[in-house]
């Protein structure tokens, strides 16, 4: 029986993306090849628990949700997350998954809505990029900038244009919280008349860095 290492199973407000605001279950994967500089989920690196994959799905569906989000670390870096994608998606939920752009997407699970990450300079790991990824990006994905100074900022804008990013799926761009103002981001992304959503980690206005409970 397939099982996978998770570091948390819990129900809160979606901070981020296109469902940002509304009741979403979230199954935190243990793990992660990367070590950004802004990563506020460090405690995910280690540890966990391994459980079968029809336990965490009936978990989950103990809440009733109708949005379900698989994060980490990062999901993909544990192979099993492909089959507890898909049992998600056999819920009839919403499920998105949010990932590095560090690790092969395409054997995600078609259902699946994807929310990639390019990494910027500043994050430490620009060369893990995998940008075979983004010929696999859906209508439905996402594709997310995490933006820690003007630097990073025109960097993402050179990805944004250079891969036509805007007519593959939505974009994303973040400030990292309590680095970049979210209102120099905001003035410059309608300066540059980007077609781009900006977002904030609404959870850590919530609740601060308590990690979206």
């Amino acid at each position: 029986m397939a099982q996978c290492r998770i570091t948390e199973i819990f129900y809160s407000l979606q901070g981020e993306t296109r469902t940002v605001g509304l009741p979403t279950v979230f199954v935190r994967l243990t793990g992660c090849p990367l070590r950004c500089s802004y990563c506020d989920t460090a405690y995910a690196f280690h540890g966990g628990d391994k459980m079968d994959i029809v336990d965490i799905v009936d978990q989950v569906s103990a809440y009733q949700p109708r949005y379900v989000t698989v994060t980490g670390g990062e999901p993909l870096a544990q192979q099993s997350c492909h089959e507890l994608l898909s049992a998600l998606c056999d819920l009839g939920v919403e499920v998105s998954l949010e990932t590095s752009g560090a690790m092969d997407t395409s054997g995600v699970d078609p259902r699946v809505v994807c929310v990639m990450d390019l990494k910027t300079p500043a994050s430490g790991e620009e060369s893990k990029n995998r940008y075979e990824n983004i010929a696999n990006l859906k209508p439905q994905d996402q594709i997310k900038f995490v933006i820690c100074d003007r630097n990073d900022y025109e960097w993402a804008c050179e990805k944004l244009a250079y891969y036509d990013l805007a007519n593959r799926c939505e974009v994303l761009f973040s400030p990292v919280h309590g680095n970049l103002k979210p209102a120099d981001l905001a003035d410059w992304i309608i300066e540059d008349n980007l077609p781009v959503r900006m977002q904030i980690q609404m959870h850590k206005y919530l609740w601060g860095e308590e990690q979206g409970r």
